[in-house]
């Protein structure tokens, strides 16, 4: 039963004790006091029925994202990991029970004030849906794990574009003469003619490229393993043996060697990315990122012929929403193809 108590002030002080968690709040009348104390009782009962446990009266979102971070095992990466220390200096102070609607509205108006952008506040709410989402299912706490997604739908009604703009560029035959020439006269330490290249011929990731091993190398097809690949659900153990096309295999064997062991290109992938956007300032290309090299390799593979499933496994898209924004198909593309077949039936 709760315990209402007058104080010295004449106010009232409501306590609910039940299952090992305490409540209190103060009150100017004794009826708002026992309003208070059957509505919190009966939130106890059914939480406990529903079979979730009531938050902890002194538990703060700190609390919640350090105990996640301890209990959830994975690669964070440098951008989650800042992520979540800056949800901890935002939000950490809150009292779990009490964390609203109100206060993650409040979150993404410091963050447009701090110059956050739409796209950088849903991935912020993005990971704190996740939290709340495994403090429901997997710690059983009655919280709505539903509120940061919603705060999240909430900001394109603020006429804030929450989706980045997709990228169309690929590199000329002329931008990549002169990028080519440039390393060439620059006689780096870093072979970034070939890491491109390896790009075009590939379609893989800078970060997959610097982390590909020699024992992962499989010389009879030839085809190498990507560990980890990126995946929007599950990159730890998504593990894909991709071929490699002649152009690729001519230019891993060069790196190679005779090494059994090892990286093929052992370098690290944030200097190569400098490196590139370097070398773009320096002979005048604008507005052209290693990653659109990514797009300029989907579009060529579709060029040459391969379907989607073979496409995909190249460059690791799950469905075809995910690759359709590489393919970069001319109508002259398709007429092409068109007048080959022609040609073959003659033939």
């Amino acid at each position: 039963m709760p315990t209402l108590t007058q104080l010295p002030s004449g106010k009232w002080r409501a306590q609910v004790r039940k299952l090992g968690f305490y409540k209190n709040q103060t009150f100017d009348k004794k009826r708002d006091a026992q309003d208070w104390a059957n509505a919190i009782e009966a939130e106890f009962s059914q939480g406990v029925n529903n079979g979730y446990r009531p938050i902890p009266k002194e538990a703060t979102v700190e609390n919640l994202i350090n105990k996640y971070r301890k209990e959830v095992k994975q690669d964070y990466g440098r951008t989650k990991a800042a992520t979540l220390d800056m949800l901890v200096r935002e939000l950490g102070a809150i009292k779990l029970a009490r964390l609203s609607p109100l206060h993650l509205q409040d979150f993404i108006d410091r963050r447009l004030e701090q110059g956050a952008g739409g796209v950088t506040i849903a991935a912020d709410l993005s990971f704190l849906s996740a939290i709340l989402k495994w403090a429901r299912h997997s710690r059983r706490l009655s919280i709505n794990d539903r509120m940061a997604l919603e705060a999240r739908a909430s900001i394109k009604h603020r006429g804030i574009k929450t989706r980045s703009k997709e990228r169309d560029r690929e590199p000329t035959p002329a931008e990549l003469d002169r990028l080519y020439t440039f390393w060439r006269a620059s006689n780096s330490s870093v072979p970034m003619e070939d890491i491109s290249r390896f790009a075009l011929a590939t379609g893989m990731r800078l970060n997959e490229i610097c982390s590909i091993a020699i024992e992962d190398i499989d010389t009879a097809i030839p085809a190498v393993w990507i560990r980890n690949r990126k995946d929007p659900k599950e990159k730890q153990g998504n593990d894909q043996q991709v071929p490699l096309l002649p152009d690729a295999w001519a230019l891993a064997q060069k790196h190679m060697g005779s090494r059994q062991v090892g990286k093929v290109f052992d370098y690290n992938a944030g200097t190569c990315s400098t490196y590139f956007t370097r070398a773009c300032t320096a002979v005048g290309i604008e507005d052209l990122h290693f990653h659109d090299l990514r797009h300029a390799a989907t579009a060529a593979l579709f060029r040459i012929g391969l379907d989607i499933p073979r496409v995909a496994l190249m460059t690791g898209h799950k469905t075809w929403a995910m690759l359709a924004r590489y393919t970069k198909i001319k109508p002259e593309d398709i007429l092409e193809k068109l007048k080959e077949k022609e040609r073959e039936k003659e033939g």
